[in-house]
């Protein structure tokens, strides 16, 4: 494990370090007036700012010789540290804790920014983007009104159609167009937001005794947050329908089958309420028809959100518009720019064609502590979402595009876009191996092919799962994760770090084949000797 350079904590290195817990023998001051701390100090600010963008730096500039996954076993970082909080600062206590983040914390995270981490999503991070979340931690404002801070609420309706513009959403989601968006934290509470105005927009038709006949609907590749979701809203539990996929489709929602459910929930005497379709799922970044399924939801008067968590980010190339065909008919939309955007964690930005519907379900009604009565006509962003309290998550997002600007993002996507490719090429040059999906953005999922010889299908999942267990264990590669579709165990290989370039996708390649090879050797020897 190599830690960060040693010159940002040139300061600190006489201290004492006692992982944050008092001394057993102290001075008596329990007499003594003790001086009051400087809390907002700016000259104090400034020296221990400097320290935390150092070692920042340091980090970033150190970061290929960390190992993606930390070789750490559960309970290692709490026995390593006092079971109780210190009742006063030790000397020196910030530049002790930044060392205790060198020595402790850092050798047992997950290097998410590392350009040898292919799993799961990314998260990606830029300059710009954590300056921009240090000035929102500075500036300090919560935002839950346009009284409450005016300038934040319209800087957060300005960004929103700054970045709808962006992704080419139509402009009935926009301000501009009598639409309007937000941001919150995740897309997790985007779905939820959307759901509770669908429930509330139905019931007020149907009556609210009718929620247990609500049906929600989505996908078996849709993500688990949105069930989670529905739980939330009240939907029974046997009444969000799991619509199966299948590979020939590449996993995408049918409209047949979202038709055939639809029409038998009808049949029953029952109400469908939403439909979660994706773009970009999870498991191998399958789109589903956003036209053909809202053709079918709209005679039903069902409401149609899009989650595009990941593969939102894409839309910022005209390239990819078509991966949205029909979503001028949607009502609701959500993507995370803390996935590829480079607006660093965290950052979910929501749109809705009739934002009345979300804040007929979520105003609040105690409105004389939290509105100015002369403030009229405005934005109040606590109506708008789950939480009063809310980040000034609009700064950054504003800073990323101004400096950065639409093409720049575009740049960046499309340099993952490219590497994904060669990767994906270099997958299909290698007869032992296939890709499994359609490449549509920056995800590519392969496995080893059954070896007939080895059991066929019988043992291809396992011998996936062998393999990339052996990937992750090579402490200088690459970091990747699974997906199991269509009964298939998959790889994935998700490029998407900031600072991932073509050599670390290359060099991710041969260690798979190197341990690929491993392994078909290693089951040559034992089949031959049972044979």
């Amino acid at each position: 494990m190599a830690p960060p350079s040693q010159h940002c904590f040139n300061a600190i290195n006489g201290a004492t370090n006692n992982n944050g817990a008092v001394p057993a023998v102290m001075v008596d001051t329990s007499q003594q007036k003790l001086p009051c701390p400087t809390l907002l100090d700016a000259d104090e600010f400034r020296r221990q700012g400097h320290q935390v963008i150092d070692f920042i730096a340091d980090y970033y500039g150190r970061m290929g010789d960390y190992p993606v996954y930390p070789s750490v076993t559960p309970g290692f970082l709490r026995s390593q540290l006092p079971d109780a909080a210190p009742s006063r600062p030790e000397p020196d206590a910030f530049g002790s804790a930044l060392r205790d983040v060198r020595d402790l914390i850092l050798p047992g995270i997950t290097h998410w920014q590392s350009p040898r981490h292919f799993a799961h999503f990314p998260a990606s991070s830029s300059t710009v983007g954590a300056l921009g979340e240090a000035l929102t931690a500075g500036i300090n404002v919560v935002p839950f009104t346009w009284t409450a801070s005016p300038a934040a609420t319209e800087l957060e309706m300005v960004v929103v159609d700054w970045l709808g513009k962006a992704l080419h959403l139509p402009e009935s989601l926009l301000f501009a167009g009598g639409g309007g968006g937000a941001l919150l934290g995740t897309s997790c509470e985007a779905i939820l937001c959307a759901l509770v105005a669908a429930r509330d927009r139905k019931l007020a038709e149907i009556g609210g005794k009718r929620i247990v006949d609500l049906v929600v609907y989505c996908s078996d590749q849709t993500h688990f947050a949105f069930r989670k979701a529905a739980r939330i809203a009240g939907i029974q539990r046997d009444q969000c329908r799991e619509i199966r996929t299948c590979h020939a489709d590449m996993f995408a929602l049918s409209p047949t089958e979202l038709r055939a459910a639809m029409q038998a929930d009808v049949d029953a005497g029952l109400v469908p309420l939403f439909l979660c379709a994706t773009v970009g799922t999870t498991q191998t970044t399958a789109v589903d028809p956003i036209g053909g399924l809202c053709a079918v939801a709209a005679p039903h008067g069902v409401w149609v959100h899009v989650d595009a968590a990941y593969a939102g980010s894409a839309l910022v190339c005209p390239e990819f518009r078509h991966a949205i065909d029909g979503v001028e008919s949607v009502d609701s939309f959500s993507m995370n720019a803390h996935k590829w955007l480079l607006a660093n964690n965290d950052c979910c930005a929501m749109w809705f064609k009739k934002p009345c519907a979300l804040i007929a379900a979520l105003g609040t009604e105690q409105e004389y502590i939290l509105r100015d009565p002369a403030a009229s006509d405005v934005v109040d962003y606590k109506d708008w979402t789950l939480t009063l309290t809310r980040r000034f998550r609009a700064l950054k997002v504003w800073l990323v595009l101004r400096c950065y600007g639409v093409d720049g993002l575009r740049d960046h996507v499309r340099s993952h876009v490219r590497m994904a490719e060669a990767f994906e090429n270099m997958v299909k040059a290698d007869g032992r191996f296939e890709v499994v999906t359609d490449r549509r953005f920056a995800l590519v999922c392969f496995r080893l092919r059954p070896q007939e010889e080895f059991g066929g299908e019988k043992t291809a999942n396992e011998l996936n799962r062998s393999l990339l267990g052996e990937v992750n264990a090579v402490s200088s590669g690459p970091y990747m994760s699974s997906a199991n579709v269509g009964g298939m165990y998959v790889l994935r290989c998700a490029v998407g770090s900031t600072l991932t370039e073509e050599r670390h996708v290359e060099d991710a390649w041969k260690v798979v084949q190197d341990r690929a090879s491993a392994i078909l050797h290693r089951m040559e020897i034992v089949y031959s000797v049972l044979g």
